[in-house]
């Protein structure tokens, strides 16, 4: 039995930890940075944003960062991007040298175009033993024991293997991989093309349109990791082409459902308004944007979204734009 510590009571951390404390038997904590959440979940053992899905007694709560850290096993990062470095500065005091850390969330950092576990690593300044948690996984269906899978990915392949021990449990099947940064890179920008999927969705096209922008929105994708010295393999597996289909055509998804609202006319702020949760394609823009013009890659589809979202764009102009592009080898 591990003892894991979860930092962050959203959805997906809620639907990890009910699995890894029942199926898995495992001793789980969770900490939560807003006090009033700790009291709710203790008093109702129910999730607002997961409905008819009890919280175990087994699961255990705190207000206090430090017991949810130390002499744990596992401390998982279960926030929205935009929160990883505060709650890693956080958390710093307390994580030990050569610590397990997994990362369950997805996104680059703006300006410094870090990874999730970068992030954690540059804000604690400590050596930890850093592992992202990512594949195609909605926290609404891991939390009623739909069959999932999802990759441990580190290029600390022994930490990697005892998450995937740990984690693999009932509906949960669980794979290693070395490229870390490949794995997280399709966790992060997959979200944007789900967004792109979602708007033409939301503009009444169909499932060919659907269909075109899935595979070409990974292909930029592909050509951004590549060039990063990502290997290209990850894009084909759980954590890229898996992730992106269930992302972009999902009732759970989230940017699916931004892109759709955004696509009927609604206003980007209203869209996220009305979603009710966050929408991390919209935080991944502006590293992607940052990244492109880093390594030189062309992304037209992350390109076309970044002017609906960030510049006001008409989200038909854009998908005229896209067809009218020149003509192109579809594999160069």
């Amino acid at each position: 039995m591990a003892k894991i510590g979860v930092l962050g009571t959203g959805t997906w951390g809620m639907a990890l930890s009910r699995l890894l404390a029942v199926s898995g038997g495992h001793d789980v904590i969770c900490w939560s940075a807003l006090p009033q959440e700790i009291d709710y979940f203790i008093a109702t053992k129910r999730h607002p944003n997961l409905p008819g899905v009890p919280i175990p007694d087994e699961i255990k709560f705190t207000k206090n960062i430090e017991e949810a850290i130390q002499g744990m096993d596992i401390v998982m990062f279960a926030v929205p991007s935009v929160f990883v470095r505060g709650t890693a500065e956080k958390a710093a005091p307390f994580l030990a040298e050569n610590q397990i850390v997994v990362d369950v969330a997805k996104g680059f950092e703006p300006k410094t175009q870090l990874s999730m576990t970068e992030v954690i690593a540059d804000a604690t300044k400590k050596k930890l033993r850093l592992v992202a948690l990512s594949g195609p996984t909605h926290a609404e269906e891991v939390a009623v024991d739909i069959p999932t899978s999802i990759v441990s990915a580190s290029e600390d392949l022994e930490a990697a293997e005892y998450v995937q021990d740990v984690f693999m449990h009932g509906c949960l099947r669980v794979y290693t991989n070395h490229d870390i940064r490949g794995v997280e890179l399709c966790g992060s920008l997959k979200n944007i093309i789900a967004l792109a999927v979602g708007c033409s969705n939301g503009m009444g096209y169909g499932d060919n349109t659907k269909a075109a922008l899935m595979p070409r929105g990974m292909a930029e994708i592909t050509r951004l990791g590549t060039a990063m010295g990502c290997e290209q393999q990850t894009f084909f597996g759980l954590a890229g082409i898996g992730d992106l289909i269930v992302t972009a055509t999902s009732v759970h998804s989230r940017n699916n459902k931004c892109g759709n609202l955004i696509g009927q006319g609604y206003p980007v702020e209203k869209a996220i308004e009305k979603v009710g949760m966050v929408v991390e394609g919209i935080n991944c823009i502006p590293a992607a944007m940052e990244l492109m013009s880093k390594y030189d890659i062309e992304m037209p589809i992350v390109s076309a979204v970044n002017k609906v979202v960030n510049e006001g764009a008409d989200p038909k102009d854009m998908l005229a734009y896209l067809m009218g592009r020149d003509k192109k080898h579809e594999f160069n």
